[in-house]
């Protein structure tokens, strides 16, 4: 006979339902034994950097919202209200550090130097991958679900063997921890104390499934069962994000094996521009998140230490301006590729499968092409 089971007994998980923090949703600052330490650099110039990356960040997502309902991009999964995660995590970390990310972590890519063109081709279509990921160590977003786990985790193996110092970081959704990949990684990761972070923004939906379907107990419960540390951090709390990322990073290093940190974030927008998120949250919810807006929180932090507000303003709209100018620019500019060309850059070599699909696809179309009448010219 099937029973209901019972609820989750959350005093075994006691100290995880409040995510570690230093900025409270008012701006004020407040002690944190574990975060502390690495915030000691902490100046008002620091913060206004990290103000203006998470402004910059919004206009071009913004921006490549409108220009796919424009039909400019055939797609875009928007990033805003995770600005403050991405943004927290970039600015920790030395340029060296590879990146393997899914599809939203937009932020991280223009943080790595990665031109508009860049970042959009693969939305417009006009090209199968957008970077030369070695030019910006950042791999290509991997639309695959979670899948990036296994190419982080195997490049960190590798980095290991050759005695290097970088890590590998492998960015995912809350969605992602119900995938095989990602639960693989983690084994191999923990086994061959492999130098990685796992680093999962809870966004609070699977696409259109809450979070609770899937996890009835904090994520960050989950990498521990494997042997990997674990930190739960407010993903909306740029300043704990740099801080939770500088520590894990240095865990890291001293080669004590992979960890693993959930930032507890909210997608404010939808899951893809093809997406109606009103048909499955209430606007209350919403409302409540957007109270706890990583852009407003640190504004009225800096607010508090009097910083010029006016000024911060200006300054973040020049570079927003800048930057949506250089995407609208750069759509124009990108050209349409020819069909053949799909079957370039596919394999490093040649093979007998490929060569043979191409001259398919060639005979195909050309007998596509409208007769010639006997005697015109060619």
């Amino acid at each position: 006979m099937l029973t209901t089971p019972s609820a989750p007994d959350h005093d075994l998980v006691a100290g995880l339902d409040t995510p570690l923090h230093v900025l409270r949703e008012d701006g004020t600052r407040r002690p944190d034994p574990t975060l502390d330490p690495l915030l000691r650099d902490v100046d008002l110039e620091l913060l206004r950097g990290l103000y203006l990356d998470m402004a910059v960040v919004r206009a071009i997502d913004d921006e490549a919202v409108a220009l796919q309902r424009q039909g400019e991009l055939g797609l875009w999964p928007p990033l805003r209200g995770q600005e403050a995660a991405q943004i927290g995590l970039a600015r920790s970390l030395p340029e060296t550090d590879f990146l393997f990310t899914s599809y939203r972590e937009n932020a991280l890519a223009w943080c790595r130097g990665v031109s508009p063109g860049e970042m959009l081709a693969v939305w417009r279509g006009t090209t199968l991958s957008g970077w030369d990921p070695f030019a910006h160590h950042m791999a290509t977003p991997q639309v695959i679900i979670g899948a990036q786990t296994h190419h982080a985790v195997g490049y960190a193996m590798a980095a290991q063997a050759q005695g290097e110092d970088d890590i590998a970081v492998a960015c995912f959704g809350d969605g992602a921890l119900s995938q095989g990949d990602v639960n693989e990684a983690m084994v191999f990761a923990a086994s061959f104390h492999a130098p990685v972070l796992f680093f999962c923004q809870n966004n609070h939906y699977a696409i259109s499934e809450p979070v609770d379907v899937q996890a009835t107990v904090p994520i960050a419960l989950r990498p521990t069962g494997f042997g990997i540390p674990s930190l739960r951090v407010d993903g909306n709390d740029v300043l704990a994000m740099r801080a939770a990322s500088l520590y894990a990073a240095r865990h890291i290093r001293a080669g004590k094996g992979p960890m693993f940190i959930e930032a507890v974030t909210y997608r404010l927008g939808p899951h893809t521009t093809s997406d109606d998120p009103s048909r499955y949250r209430d606007e209350k919810e919403l409302e409540r998140w957007e109270r706890r807006c990583p852009l407003g929180r640190l504004e009225r932090h800096l607010e508090q230490l009097g910083a010029d507000l006016e000024e911060l303003h200006g300054e973040a709209e020049r570079r927003s301006q800048e930057a949506t100018t250089a995407m609208q620019e750069a759509v124009a500019a990108l050209a349409s590729p020819t069909p053949e060309s799909m079957f370039e850059n596919v394999l490093s070599t040649e093979h007998p499968g490929l060569i043979r699909q191409r001259e398919q696809f060639r005979a195909f179309t050309a007998s596509l092409a409208p007769e010639q009448a006997e005697g015109s010219p060619a």
